[in-house]
C-alpha cells in the first residue's frame, strides 16, 4: 500500500469511532521511506500508537565508517534518535484533539548514551521506532488531522533527520568520536591501575538538584587535577581542537577518601563517578569522566527486603539467635541493608564500591574509641565498615571511594585522600599520613574473623511469575523509581545507577525473560545475570517484550547493567532462594 491509500482510509474513517483506526495498521510505501503502523492504541488516552519509519541506506547515505564497530554503532544510533527528537520538536508545534492526540515521541534518552531500541542501523536501512497519538475529538476519529501527522509532518521529520546531506555532519562525527573515546579510555583504566579518570576542564556541578544538565554559569569552576595524580591518555580520535592526548586526575585502585568541608564538591564528584559508568553526550561537562564499569553505588536502605544474604562479615550475634550467615528480613535496618547491598553487589562481580557518608548508616560506618569503651564489642553485633574496607581491597580486590567529612578514623586505612575545596581537588595523602602519626586513633579494630561473601544463592524460578488478575504477564513502571511486576511493586528509589524510565522498564522485562528461558532451579543468581548480559550482547533488546513480534516496534527499552538487574531481583518480595 502507498501513501495515497493511507490518506483514502483516513478520510473514510473520519468521524467514526476510535477503534476504526485499527484499519490503518500495516505497511505504507512513501517516495523516500516506509511507514509501518505496528500497533494502534485502543483510545486517545491510552499509550500512543507504535510506528516505525524506515529509510533505505541508498537514500540515507550514512557513511559506513560511522558505525564500523559496536561502540560507534551504539553512538550513531543514539545521535540519530536525538536528531529525530529535535526534528519532532521543530515540526510538531500544534496538537489538536483529546488525550494524547497529536503527540509524536521517540525515546531518545537524557545525558547518558545507552543502548536502546529507539533507532536501528543496518547495512541496508535505518529505522526509527516512534510513538504517535492518533488524533480524536473525545473518542471520535479526526481523520484529517491524522493525515496532517502521517502524510505531512512525518515526511518532514524524515527529510530533516534521516538523510546525511541534511544532518549537521560535523556534530554527528564529533558525537560518535567522543563516545568511542570514552569507551576507549574506560578500557584503559585497568591497564593503568585506575578505577576512574576525571579530565581537566570537566564541569561536574549540575544545573540544579532536579536537573542532570551541566551548570551553566560564568562562575562555574572547571575541574583541574592535582599534579601528583595527573594522568594522560592517548585518544582514539582527536578532540574538536585537534588534540590527541587528554590529561586529568587518575584515581588509583585501593581505598580512596574524598574529604573536605560542606558544599565544596565532595558529593558532586562522587555523583559524577556514579553516573559515569555510562558514556555521556558531548557538552555534558562529564563526557571525559570515566568510571570503572563494575562500580556500584552503595547506600543504606531502611525497609528493603533481604533474602538469605550472608552479612556475617559486618553483622553477627544478633539478639534472639537471628542468623546472619543467611540473613532474611522484610524490613531491613540501615545497617543490615547497607551490609546486604555490599555483599549482593560483590556476588555478581562488583569490584569498586562508591559510598557517601550522607547516605550511609552511621553505626555501620564507624564506632569511635569512646563508644567502644561504653559499648563493649561483645554487646555490639556490627563490625563497622572502617574495619573491613582494607580487607575488601586486599583480599577481595574490591576498591572503595568513600566521601567522608565526619570521621578521621578512616585516615588509618586510606591509600589516597583527595580534599575538595571550592570544587577543586587536592591530593592530601601525605598530609593525612602525617596526621595519623601525630594523632593516633585510640579505637580498636573490631573485625574478629576473615571477611566472607555470599554462599551460592539459587533463586527459585517459580517466584518470578508476572501474572496479575487475568493477565498472564503484567509488567510496567510507576513513576521513575518503581516496577509493577505482576502483583508486586518493586521500590527502586535507592538503586542510584538506574538513570531513566526505559532502563527500569527493561529491568522488569529482563527478569521475566530470565524466568522463561534461563532460570533452572540449579542456576545461581550470578549465572542468571551473566546469561542475560550474554543474551543482550547477542540478540539486542528487541525481544524483551514477551509479546514481541519480529519486525514490529518492540517498545521503549534501554539497556540496564547486570548490577541493577540483580539489585531489583534482590528487592522482590517474592524472591525465594533455594
Amino acid at each position: 500500500m502507498d501513501e495515497s491509500h493511507l490518506k483514502q482510509v483516513l478520510t473514510q474513517i473520519d468521524g467514526m469511532g476510535y477503534k476504526s483506526y485499527k484499519e490503518i495498521q500495516g505497511k505504507y510505501i512513501y517516495k523516500d521511506f516506509e511507514l509501518f503502523i505496528d500497533h494502534v492504541q485502543g483510545d486517545p488516552f491510552a499509550h500512543p500508537s507504535k510506528i516505525r519509519l524506515r529509510v533505505q541506506q541508498k537514500i540515507a547515505k550514512i557513511p559506513d565508517n560511522l558505525w564500523v564497530n559496536s561502540t560507534r554503532k551504539l553512538a550513531l544510533e543514539d545521535f540519530m534518535a536525538r536528531n529525530v527528537r529535535e526534528a519532532i520538536h521543530s515540526i510538531n508545534t500544534q496538537k489538536k484533539g483529546s488525550g494524547k492526540s497529536g503527540l509524536i515521541f521517540i525515546d531518545a534518552g537524557n545525558q547518558e548514551v545507552i543502548e536502546r531500541t529507539a533507532f536501528v542501523i543496518t547495512k541496508d536501512w535505518i529505522e526509527a521506532r516512534i510513538q504517535v497519538g492518533l488524533p480524536a475529538n473525545g473518542r471520535t476519529i479526526l481523520g484529517l488531522e491524522a493525515i496532517k501527522i502521517l502524510c505531512n509532518k512525518i515526511p518532514k521529520i524524515i527529510e530533516q533527520s534521516f538523510k546525511w546531506k541534511n544532518l549537521d555532519q560535523n556534530t554527528c562525527i564529533q558525537f560518535v568520536d567522543c563516545i568511542e573515546n570514552q569507551e576507549h579510555l574506560r578500557n584503559q583504566l585497568v591497564l593503568q591501575g585506575l578505577v576512574a579518570f576525571i579530565a581537566n576542564g570537566s564541569i561536574l556541578p549540575r544545573a540544579s538538584g532536579i536537573s542532570n544538565r551541566p551548570l551553566n554559569s560564568e562562575n562555574v569552576i572547571e575541574f583541574q587535577s592535582p599534579k601528583s595524580l595527573e594522568t594522560s591518555f592517548e585518544l582514539k580520535n582527536p578532540l574538536s581542537d585537534g588534540k590527541t592526548v587528554i590529561h586529568g586526575m587518575g584515581i588509583p585502585k585501593g581505598v580512596i577518601l574524598i574529604v573536605g568541608g560542606g558544599y565544596h564538591g565532595k558529593s558532586t564528584l562522587l555523583k559524577a563517578l556514579e553516573r559515569c559508568v555510562y558514556p555521556h553526550v558531548p557538552g555534558d561537562g562529564r563526557e571525559y569522566v570515566i568510571t570503572n564499569p563494575d562500580a556500584v553505588k552503595i547506600r543504606a536502605e531502611d525497609g528493603r527486603r533481604i533474602e538469605k544474604v550472608n552479612i556475617d562479615s559486618f553483622i553477627t550475634n544478633l539478639p534472639q539467635g537471628v542468623r546472619t550467615d543467611s540473613f532474611c528480613t522484610d524490613d531491613a535496618s540501615g545497617s543490615t541493608s547497607q551490609a546486604a547491598n555490599i555483599i549482593e553487589a560483590i556476588e555478581v562481580g562488583c569490584n569498586f564500591l562508591l559510598l557517601d557518608e550522607d547516605t550511609s548508616a552511621a553505626n555501620f560506618m564507624i564506632r569511635d574509641a569512646r563508644m567502644q569503651q561504653l559499648v563493649q564489642i561483645n554487646d555490639e553485633p556490627i563490625t563497622p565498615f572502617v574495619d573491613r574496607i582494607r580487607e575488601l581491597y586486599e583480599v577481595q580486590n574490591v576498591s572503595t571511594i568513600l566521601v567522608m567529612g565526619g570521621s578521621g578514623d578512616y585516615f588509618d586505612v586510606a591509600d589516597t585522600v583527595i580534599k575538595m575545596k571550592d570544587y577543586l581537588p587536592y591530593d592530601v595523602s601525605t598530609e593525612t599520613k602525617m596526621i595519623v602519626k601525630a594523632y593516633p586513633s585510640k579505637r580498636q579494630v573490631e573485625s574478629i574473623k576473615p571477611i566472607e561473601t555470599n554462599a551460592v544463592r539459587i533463586p527459585s524460578s517459580t517466584c518470578f511469575k508476572a501474572r496479575r488478575g487475568t493477565k498472564e504477564v503484567k509488567i510496567d513502571t510507576q513513576g521513575n523509581d518503581k516496577i509493577i511486576y505482576g502483583n508486586e511493586t518493586i521500590d527502586l528509589r535507592f538503586v542510584d545507577q538506574l538513570v531513566e524510565n526505559s532502563q527500569i522498564r527493561a529491568v522488569g522485562h529482563a527478569i521475566y525473560l530470565a524466568s522463561q528461558f534461563m532460570m533452572r532451579d540449579c542456576e545461581t543468581l550470578k549465572e542468571i545475570i551473566k546469561g542475560l548480559d550474554d543474551y543482550f550482547d547477542k540478540n539486542g533488546l528487541d525481544s524483551l517484550d514477551p509479546f514481541y513480534e519480529k519486525e514490529k516496534h518492540p517498545g521503549n527499552f534501554s539497556r540496564p547493567r547486570k548490577y541493577e538487574i540483580a539489585a531489583t531481583i534482590n528487592r522482590m518480595r517474592t524472591l525465594t532462594i533455594n
